[in-house]
Parts: C-alpha cells; sequence; structure tokens
C-alpha cells in the first residue's frame, strides 16, 4: 500500500526511532532522505548516531533544500522513503531564503510531491506549538512556518502519528471508501 505517514512529536519523543521502525516493515529500496546540515560537533554526533541505526542496505540522499524535487526523483515505485526532518528543512529555508513568499512556494511543491508520489514515504517533524511564544521575531518566524508546514503535511498525509514518551499516539488515520 502507497501511503504517507507524517511522525510528529517533540524533542526526544521518539519520532526517529519509530519512523525507521514503520520504514522497515515497508519492503522495497530504503532512502533516507537527510535534511540536517551539521553545524557543530553536537549535530554530526547525532548525524552519526542516526547513520549507524540504518543498516548498509540503506541509500542516504542529502538534501537540504530541495525536498519536494528529491521526493519526485526518488519517489518511485519499488522505494520507501525516510524524510527526517521537516523542521530542519525549515530551517535551510528560511536561512537561504527571506522572501516567504517563496518559502509558500516551496512548502506548496513538498505537498504536490506528496499527493502524487509512487510509493511509501514517511517524514518526521517537531511539534513546535505546544511550548512558548519565542521572544525574537526570528524564532516566531521559525515556529509559525514549521506549524504551517505540519498542517499541510498533516492534511496531504493519509497517517498521522504524534509520539508522546516514545508512545506512538495514532492522529489520524486514512479513510475507508
Amino acid at each position: 500500500m502507497i501511503e504517507t505517514i507524517l511522525v510528529i512529536g517533540g524533542c526526544r519523543s521518539g519520532k526517529s526511532r519509530h519512523a525507521l521502525h514503520l520504514t522497515e516493515q515497508v519492503p522495497g529500496k530504503k532512502i533516507f532522505i537527510a535534511t540536517c546540515i551539521p553545524q557543530d560537533n553536537e549535530m554530526e554526533q547525532r548525524v552519526r548516531h542516526h547513520q549507524q541505526q540504518r543498516s548498509d542496505t540503506w541509500k542516504t540522499i542529502e538534501v537540504p533544500i530541495l525536498l519536494p524535487e528529491a521526493i519526485d526523483t526518488y519517489g518511485v515505485k519499488g522505494n520507501v522513503l525516510l524524510v527526517d526532518c521537516l523542521t530542519l528543512w525549515i530551517n535551510n529555508l528560511i536561512l537561504h531564503e527571506q522572501d516567504l513568499t517563496k518559502i509558500d512556494t516551496h512548502i506548496a511543491a513538498l505537498t504536490r510531491s506528496l499527493e502524487k508520489i509512487e510509493c511509501p514515504v514517511i517524514l518526521v517533524s517537531n511539534e513546535v506549538g505546544c511550548g512558548i511564544v519565542p521572544e525574537n521575531d526570528i524564532a516566531r518566524r521559525f515556529r509559525d512556518i514549521a506549524g504551517f508546514t505540519n498542517q499541510k503535511v498533516a492534511d496531504a498525509a493519509d497517517r498521522v502519528i504524534w509520539m508522546v514518551t516514545g508512545i506512538p499516539v495514532t492522529v489520524k488515520v486514512p479513510k475507508v471508501i
């Protein structure tokens, strides 16, 4: 079954681990689409940790900005995609592009790519709307764009799983027709 799944939750909620588990259950060539651009030693260690969790059978594609294009390219039959994560992608977009209209264009392209994908895809994102209102403009802009993106991707997804303390809670299931 071709299904789009969004796995969302707070920091250290088990999102990536659960998304990896879900992806391992799907037959086919597994492609990890990494959006992280490590900027320091701590992030480099996190990337290495994630890499060690995947077997050698995975193909990793590093995509800091052109995520919709990567989904279009690699989302063909026989593959399963794991995108980790949307919030780092949004961070990259904000640093790369200041024009909100152009950022919105990237987000719209992402949802279009999910609507026409030919293989299962699992996307990981952080829930950013449960905390306090950030004190500065860039943090508020990030929170708002991330929240908007999560809503759009959740709408396009067949299933949405919210991770709470390592426990998956399904909040959207595929409609049965």
